[in-house]
């Protein structure tokens, strides 16, 4: 049986490891929201906010872009081009001021497309207007993080701090036009604190002190701006952004009795949460992940003896598509064939499965198990061509149970393929794609039952 967590392990290091999932797919750099809570502890420290406040800041801060990628079809639906690059230019610019919003809009809508398709996005660009856009993207972000917040079972002032944190202090914000007092504190300091981290990594201390002062009054409550007296000049504390043990300081930052214990229950929940998350990249994967978990689940206890732990297996199920949030919705969701240069990005995928899995305390023990889901038992899988002993039980496992949902989905090429014909691929690819055993062990109960009785034909894609 899978080993409790340890009795002090705690629910930061948890977030703060999956939080660079989430930079992943807003289109920062990694380690975005470890350096905005940083800053955001530094604005706390500046308001001597009490002990157990901060740790409840911290969890909003790592948290804050839980909803990120609830609203990439749309901004995808309205820009085009990669929804990652289109997120970051946003906050570039001042986009409530009308010379930014038009620069914005020429440059990123329809970017790369032809000048038809381009004027086709500016004109349903305009009939909506920034405001009607605006609302579209950031209602469901906030939202949506609000209620990541609460599956995990955080303190109700987290879930406010994110579905408020992209409010304006004069009212100008998203999504409710809160100004002044009716917006969180903490939202306050989280609107302040990622704006600080942007222009940190575009322009140094001297630039972000510069926009948050620039903006004082406007987007930032006065008194947070003014708390940050010769920040800029704090060349200990910005360098210490940049090291790789960030995140190991931002748990140093707030008092193990202070926090929420990471039990069974709580990763449990985290897993299920980011799941959630990772499915809502696109309306293609709507819950994919959760359904191979539960195939793999089923697979597993039919291979009794020979089965894996039930809990790490289920977890890993939940993740195993972590990576994904890198993949624009230009290719998740293009309805054609991918060309070489979309191959590789899908291709990279598994690779950042890992690297943010293995930051993750507990989790890091089935990061490459996670990640392994497309390698093949006969070495032509992807992305490091393992075969054989290498790949282990729990990775074979997922490999039929992944293929199975992907092939029974509707997918943006093709509609679902019925129970017969997935169970005759698994058994056609038996002993070079997917492992025998498993193989044996998905019955035709467990191949989830497609809307769609039309015979297709199998595509790589279909396995990607």
């Amino acid at each position: 049986m899978m080993k409790s967590p340890p009795a002090n392990l705690r629910v930061s290091p948890v977030l703060a490891g999956l939080s660079h999932a989430l930079d992943l797919t807003e289109g920062h750099p990694r380690g975005h929201a470890a350096r905005t809570a940083r800053i955001g502890l530094r604005i706390a420290d500046a308001l001597r906010l009490p002990r157990p406040d901060r740790v409840d800041l911290l969890y909003a801060l790592l948290l804050k872009d839980a909803g990120c990628s609830s609203n990439a079809p749309v901004v995808y639906e309205l820009f085009g081009g990669d929804d990652q690059e289109v997120k970051r230019a946003v906050w570039m610019r001042d986009w409530r001021r009308v010379p930014d919003q038009i620069a914005y809009a020429w440059q990123y809508i329809g970017r790369g497309s032809g000048l038809v398709a381009k004027f086709r996005r500016l004109g349903r660009f305009a009939l909506l207007g920034p405001r009607g856009s605006g609302e579209r993207i950031f209602t469901v972000r906030c939202e949506r993080g609000a209620q990541i917040a609460r599956m995990i079972g955080l303190p109700e002032r987290v879930a406010a701090a994110i579905l408020a944190m992209d409010e304006h202090w004069d009212g100008g914000g998203y999504p409710y036009a809160l100004r002044r007092e009716q917006i969180p504190l903490f939202a306050q300091i989280i609107g302040l604190a990622q704006v600080m981290e942007i222009f940190f990594g575009h322009g140094g201390p001297q630039m972000a002190v510069r926009v948050a002062r620039e903006r004082r009054g406007r987007w930032f409550a006065p008194a947070l701006v003014d708390a940050l007296v010769d920040l800029d000049a704090d060349h200990g504390f910005w360098t210490g952004l940049a090291e790789a043990s960030l995140d190991r300081a931002l748990v140093a930052d707030v008092l193990a009795t202070d926090e929420i214990p990471a039990d069974a229950d709580r990763l449990d929940r985290i897993a299920d949460a980011f799941a959630l998350i990772i499915d809502a990249k696109s309306p293609f994967t709507f819950d994919h992940s959760r359904r191979v978990a539960h195939y793999a689940a089923t697979i597993n206890k039919r291979l009794g003896a020979d089965g894996v732990n039930p809990v790490r297996l289920r977890r890993a199920g939940l993740l195993h598509d972590l990576g994904k949030l890198t993949v624009p919705n230009r290719i998740l969701d293009k309805p054609g064939k991918l060309d070489e240069a979309e191959w590789a990005i899908i291709r990279q995928h598994p690779a950042y499965t890992v690297s943010v899995l293995e930051r993750v305390p507990l989790f890091q023990n089935f990061a490459a198990d996670s990640a392994n889901h497309h390698e093949w038992i006969d070495g032509r899988g992807y992305c490091l061509g393992l075969s054989g002993s290498a790949l282990s039980r729990t990775a074979r496992i997922l490999a039929v149970a992944d293929v199975v949902d992907a092939l029974a989905a509707d997918r943006p090429y093709r509609p679902g393929m019925p129970p017969e014909r997935v169970r005759a691929i698994l058994e056609s690819e038996s002993g070079t794609h997917f492992d025998p055993c498993c193989v044996d062990a998905c019955s035709g109960d467990v191949i989830h039952q497609s809307r769609s009785t039309v015979e297709t034909r199998v595509s790589e894609r279909d396995v990607a």
